[in-house]
């Protein structure tokens, strides 16, 4: 009975370890298709103006009547807000007490002062209101020539952007929404942010949207290069060793999957070119750890040892 017993608890054991060891063969597998690729350099940025001038008084005093709203584009020498100095905000109440005639007699005589536009561009900031009192160091409105993006970008990257380049910006706050722009000014210092040397760079958009906003948070990719109608694979089905790139394919389904070398092109986070070695159609298998562990042991027995002493050794 106890023979029995064993005899049934191995034969579950072997289906058992036969089961795990066809679990452990069903690979994940891919095609390779032809489609597009469009390299790009990541980075982050923010909605900045290019141009941002405050807008302050003449003199001293209250003010009057403010004529623009934030978002208004104006033009240089525009009147933006009528202001009163000191004296004359001082004759206007004291004249109010003896009536309206003596109050227009006032305003014809002594003018108010204007506050103008010192350059094209829009209004971003509206910091006052009529009755508000100023002082000639006040901020009463805020002016931007045109709204770009500054994005930070590593030092290891610098090299591949260029004044011109094409770029790619989608706001956080507008996921569905690209804007082209390009690359406007590259600075020529550098700053370092949390132990990393990077460099800002201005990117101009083509169009600034309705919806952009000074301070708002953005992506930008700097395109490098662009390719159609090619022969691509998602890259983690691609090994790469130094400047070889492998994939792995199943010929035999009952074997193991076998590493082959070919040549790659352009790349990007998700895809890259195959040169040669694959014709559009061929299922590549998606490596697994242990595929990639076993893989890199055999590269090192086919490479032999880096050491000449140990080349000498065993020769």
């Amino acid at each position: 009975m106890k023979l029995k017993i064993f005899a049934i608890l191995m034969l579950g054991a072997i289906l058992l370890s036969s089961c795990a060891e066809k679990k452990q063969e069903e690979y994940k597998t891919v095609k390779v298709t032809k489609g597009a690729i469009k390299a790009e350099i990541p980075s982050t940025g923010i909605v900045q103006p290019r141009n941002r001038l405050e807008v302050k008084p003449p003199i001293a005093g209250r003010i009057d009547e403010v004529l623009v709203s934030e978002g208004q584009r104006v033009k240089k020498g525009q009147i933006l807000a009528w202001m009163s100095s000191s004296d004359r905000a001082a004759l206007l109440d004291a004249a109010r007490a003896k009536g309206a005639a003596e109050v227009k007699r006032w305003e014809d005589v002594y003018k108010p002062t204007p506050i103008v536009a010192p350059l094209n561009g829009f209004i971003i900031q509206r910091a006052v209101e009529p009755g508000q009192s100023v002082s000639a160091a006040d901020a009463v409105l805020v002016m931007a020539d045109y709204l770009i993006v500054k994005a930070q970008v590593d030092e290891t990257d610098i090299g591949r952007i260029k004044n011109g380049q094409l770029v790619n910006i989608v706001l956080d706050a507008y996921q569905g929404a690209e804007i082209d722009g390009v690359v406007e000014h590259i600075a020529y210092e550098s700053q370092v942010i949390s132990n990393v040397t990077i460099y800002e760079v201005d990117i101009l958009p083509k169009k600034v949207p309705a919806f952009f906003r000074s301070g708002m948070s953005a992506t930008v990719n700097f395109v490098q290069e662009e390719k159609s109608n090619i022969l691509i694979v998602p890259l983690r089905a691609v090994k790469k060793m130094g400047d070889r790139s492998y994939v792995f394919m199943q010929k035999d389904p009952n074997k193991k999957p076998e590493s082959l070398q070919i040549k790659t092109g352009l790349a990007n986070t998700t895809n890259i070119e195959v040169v040669s070695g694959l014709a559009e159609g061929d299922d590549l298998v998606i490596p697994t750890v242990k595929m990639i562990e076993d893989f890199n042991k055999q590269f090192e027995r086919r490479r032999g040892p880096t050491n000449p002493l140990q080349r000498r050794n065993n020769n």
